[in-house]
């Protein structure tokens, strides 16, 4: 894929995670706190595509993708640590409000990983800014 073509691929999966966040952000104020759970682990997943779009991968499971991401950025030192812990913790969080009914989370504990996914976002942005 052209370069250009990968910057927009790029761009259209940022915007998608910001839209998520918002989202999370508004789910949260509504109290409605396992889907806003949902939305902010998503708001991260469609920024580690949004990288990945410039290595043209993308993969059907979230398991590729989150992986693909910590070896190729995490591990190499292009991006912290402690945004694997985030995908963690959001990953464990989404999982267990979307498939286990009676998961039990607070809205602090969204508010809190909505947080780090706002904090993960703006990483990436940064990263974004210098391709």
């Amino acid at each position: 894929m052209p370069a250009d073509e990968r910057k927009a691929l790029s761009q259209a999966r940022y915007d998608h995670a910001l839209e998520c966040l918002e989202a999370a952000r508004n789910l949260l104020a509504d109290e409605h706190i396992k889907s806003a759970a949902n939305r902010a682990y998503y708001a991260v997943f469609h920024a580690m595509r949004s990288v990945l779009a410039y290595d043209d991968i993308d993969m059907k499971h979230h398991s590729g993708i989150i992986s693909s991401f910590r070896r190729l950025y995490i591990k190499t030192g292009a991006f912290d640590v402690r945004l694997s812990m985030i995908i963690s913790e959001l990953y464990d969080l989404r999982t267990g409000s979307d498939y286990d009914d009676f998961f039990v989370v607070s809205g602090a504990e969204v508010a809190e990983q909505t947080e780090n996914a706002e904090y993960f976002l703006k990483e990436i942005k940064r990263f974004l800014e210098q391709k």
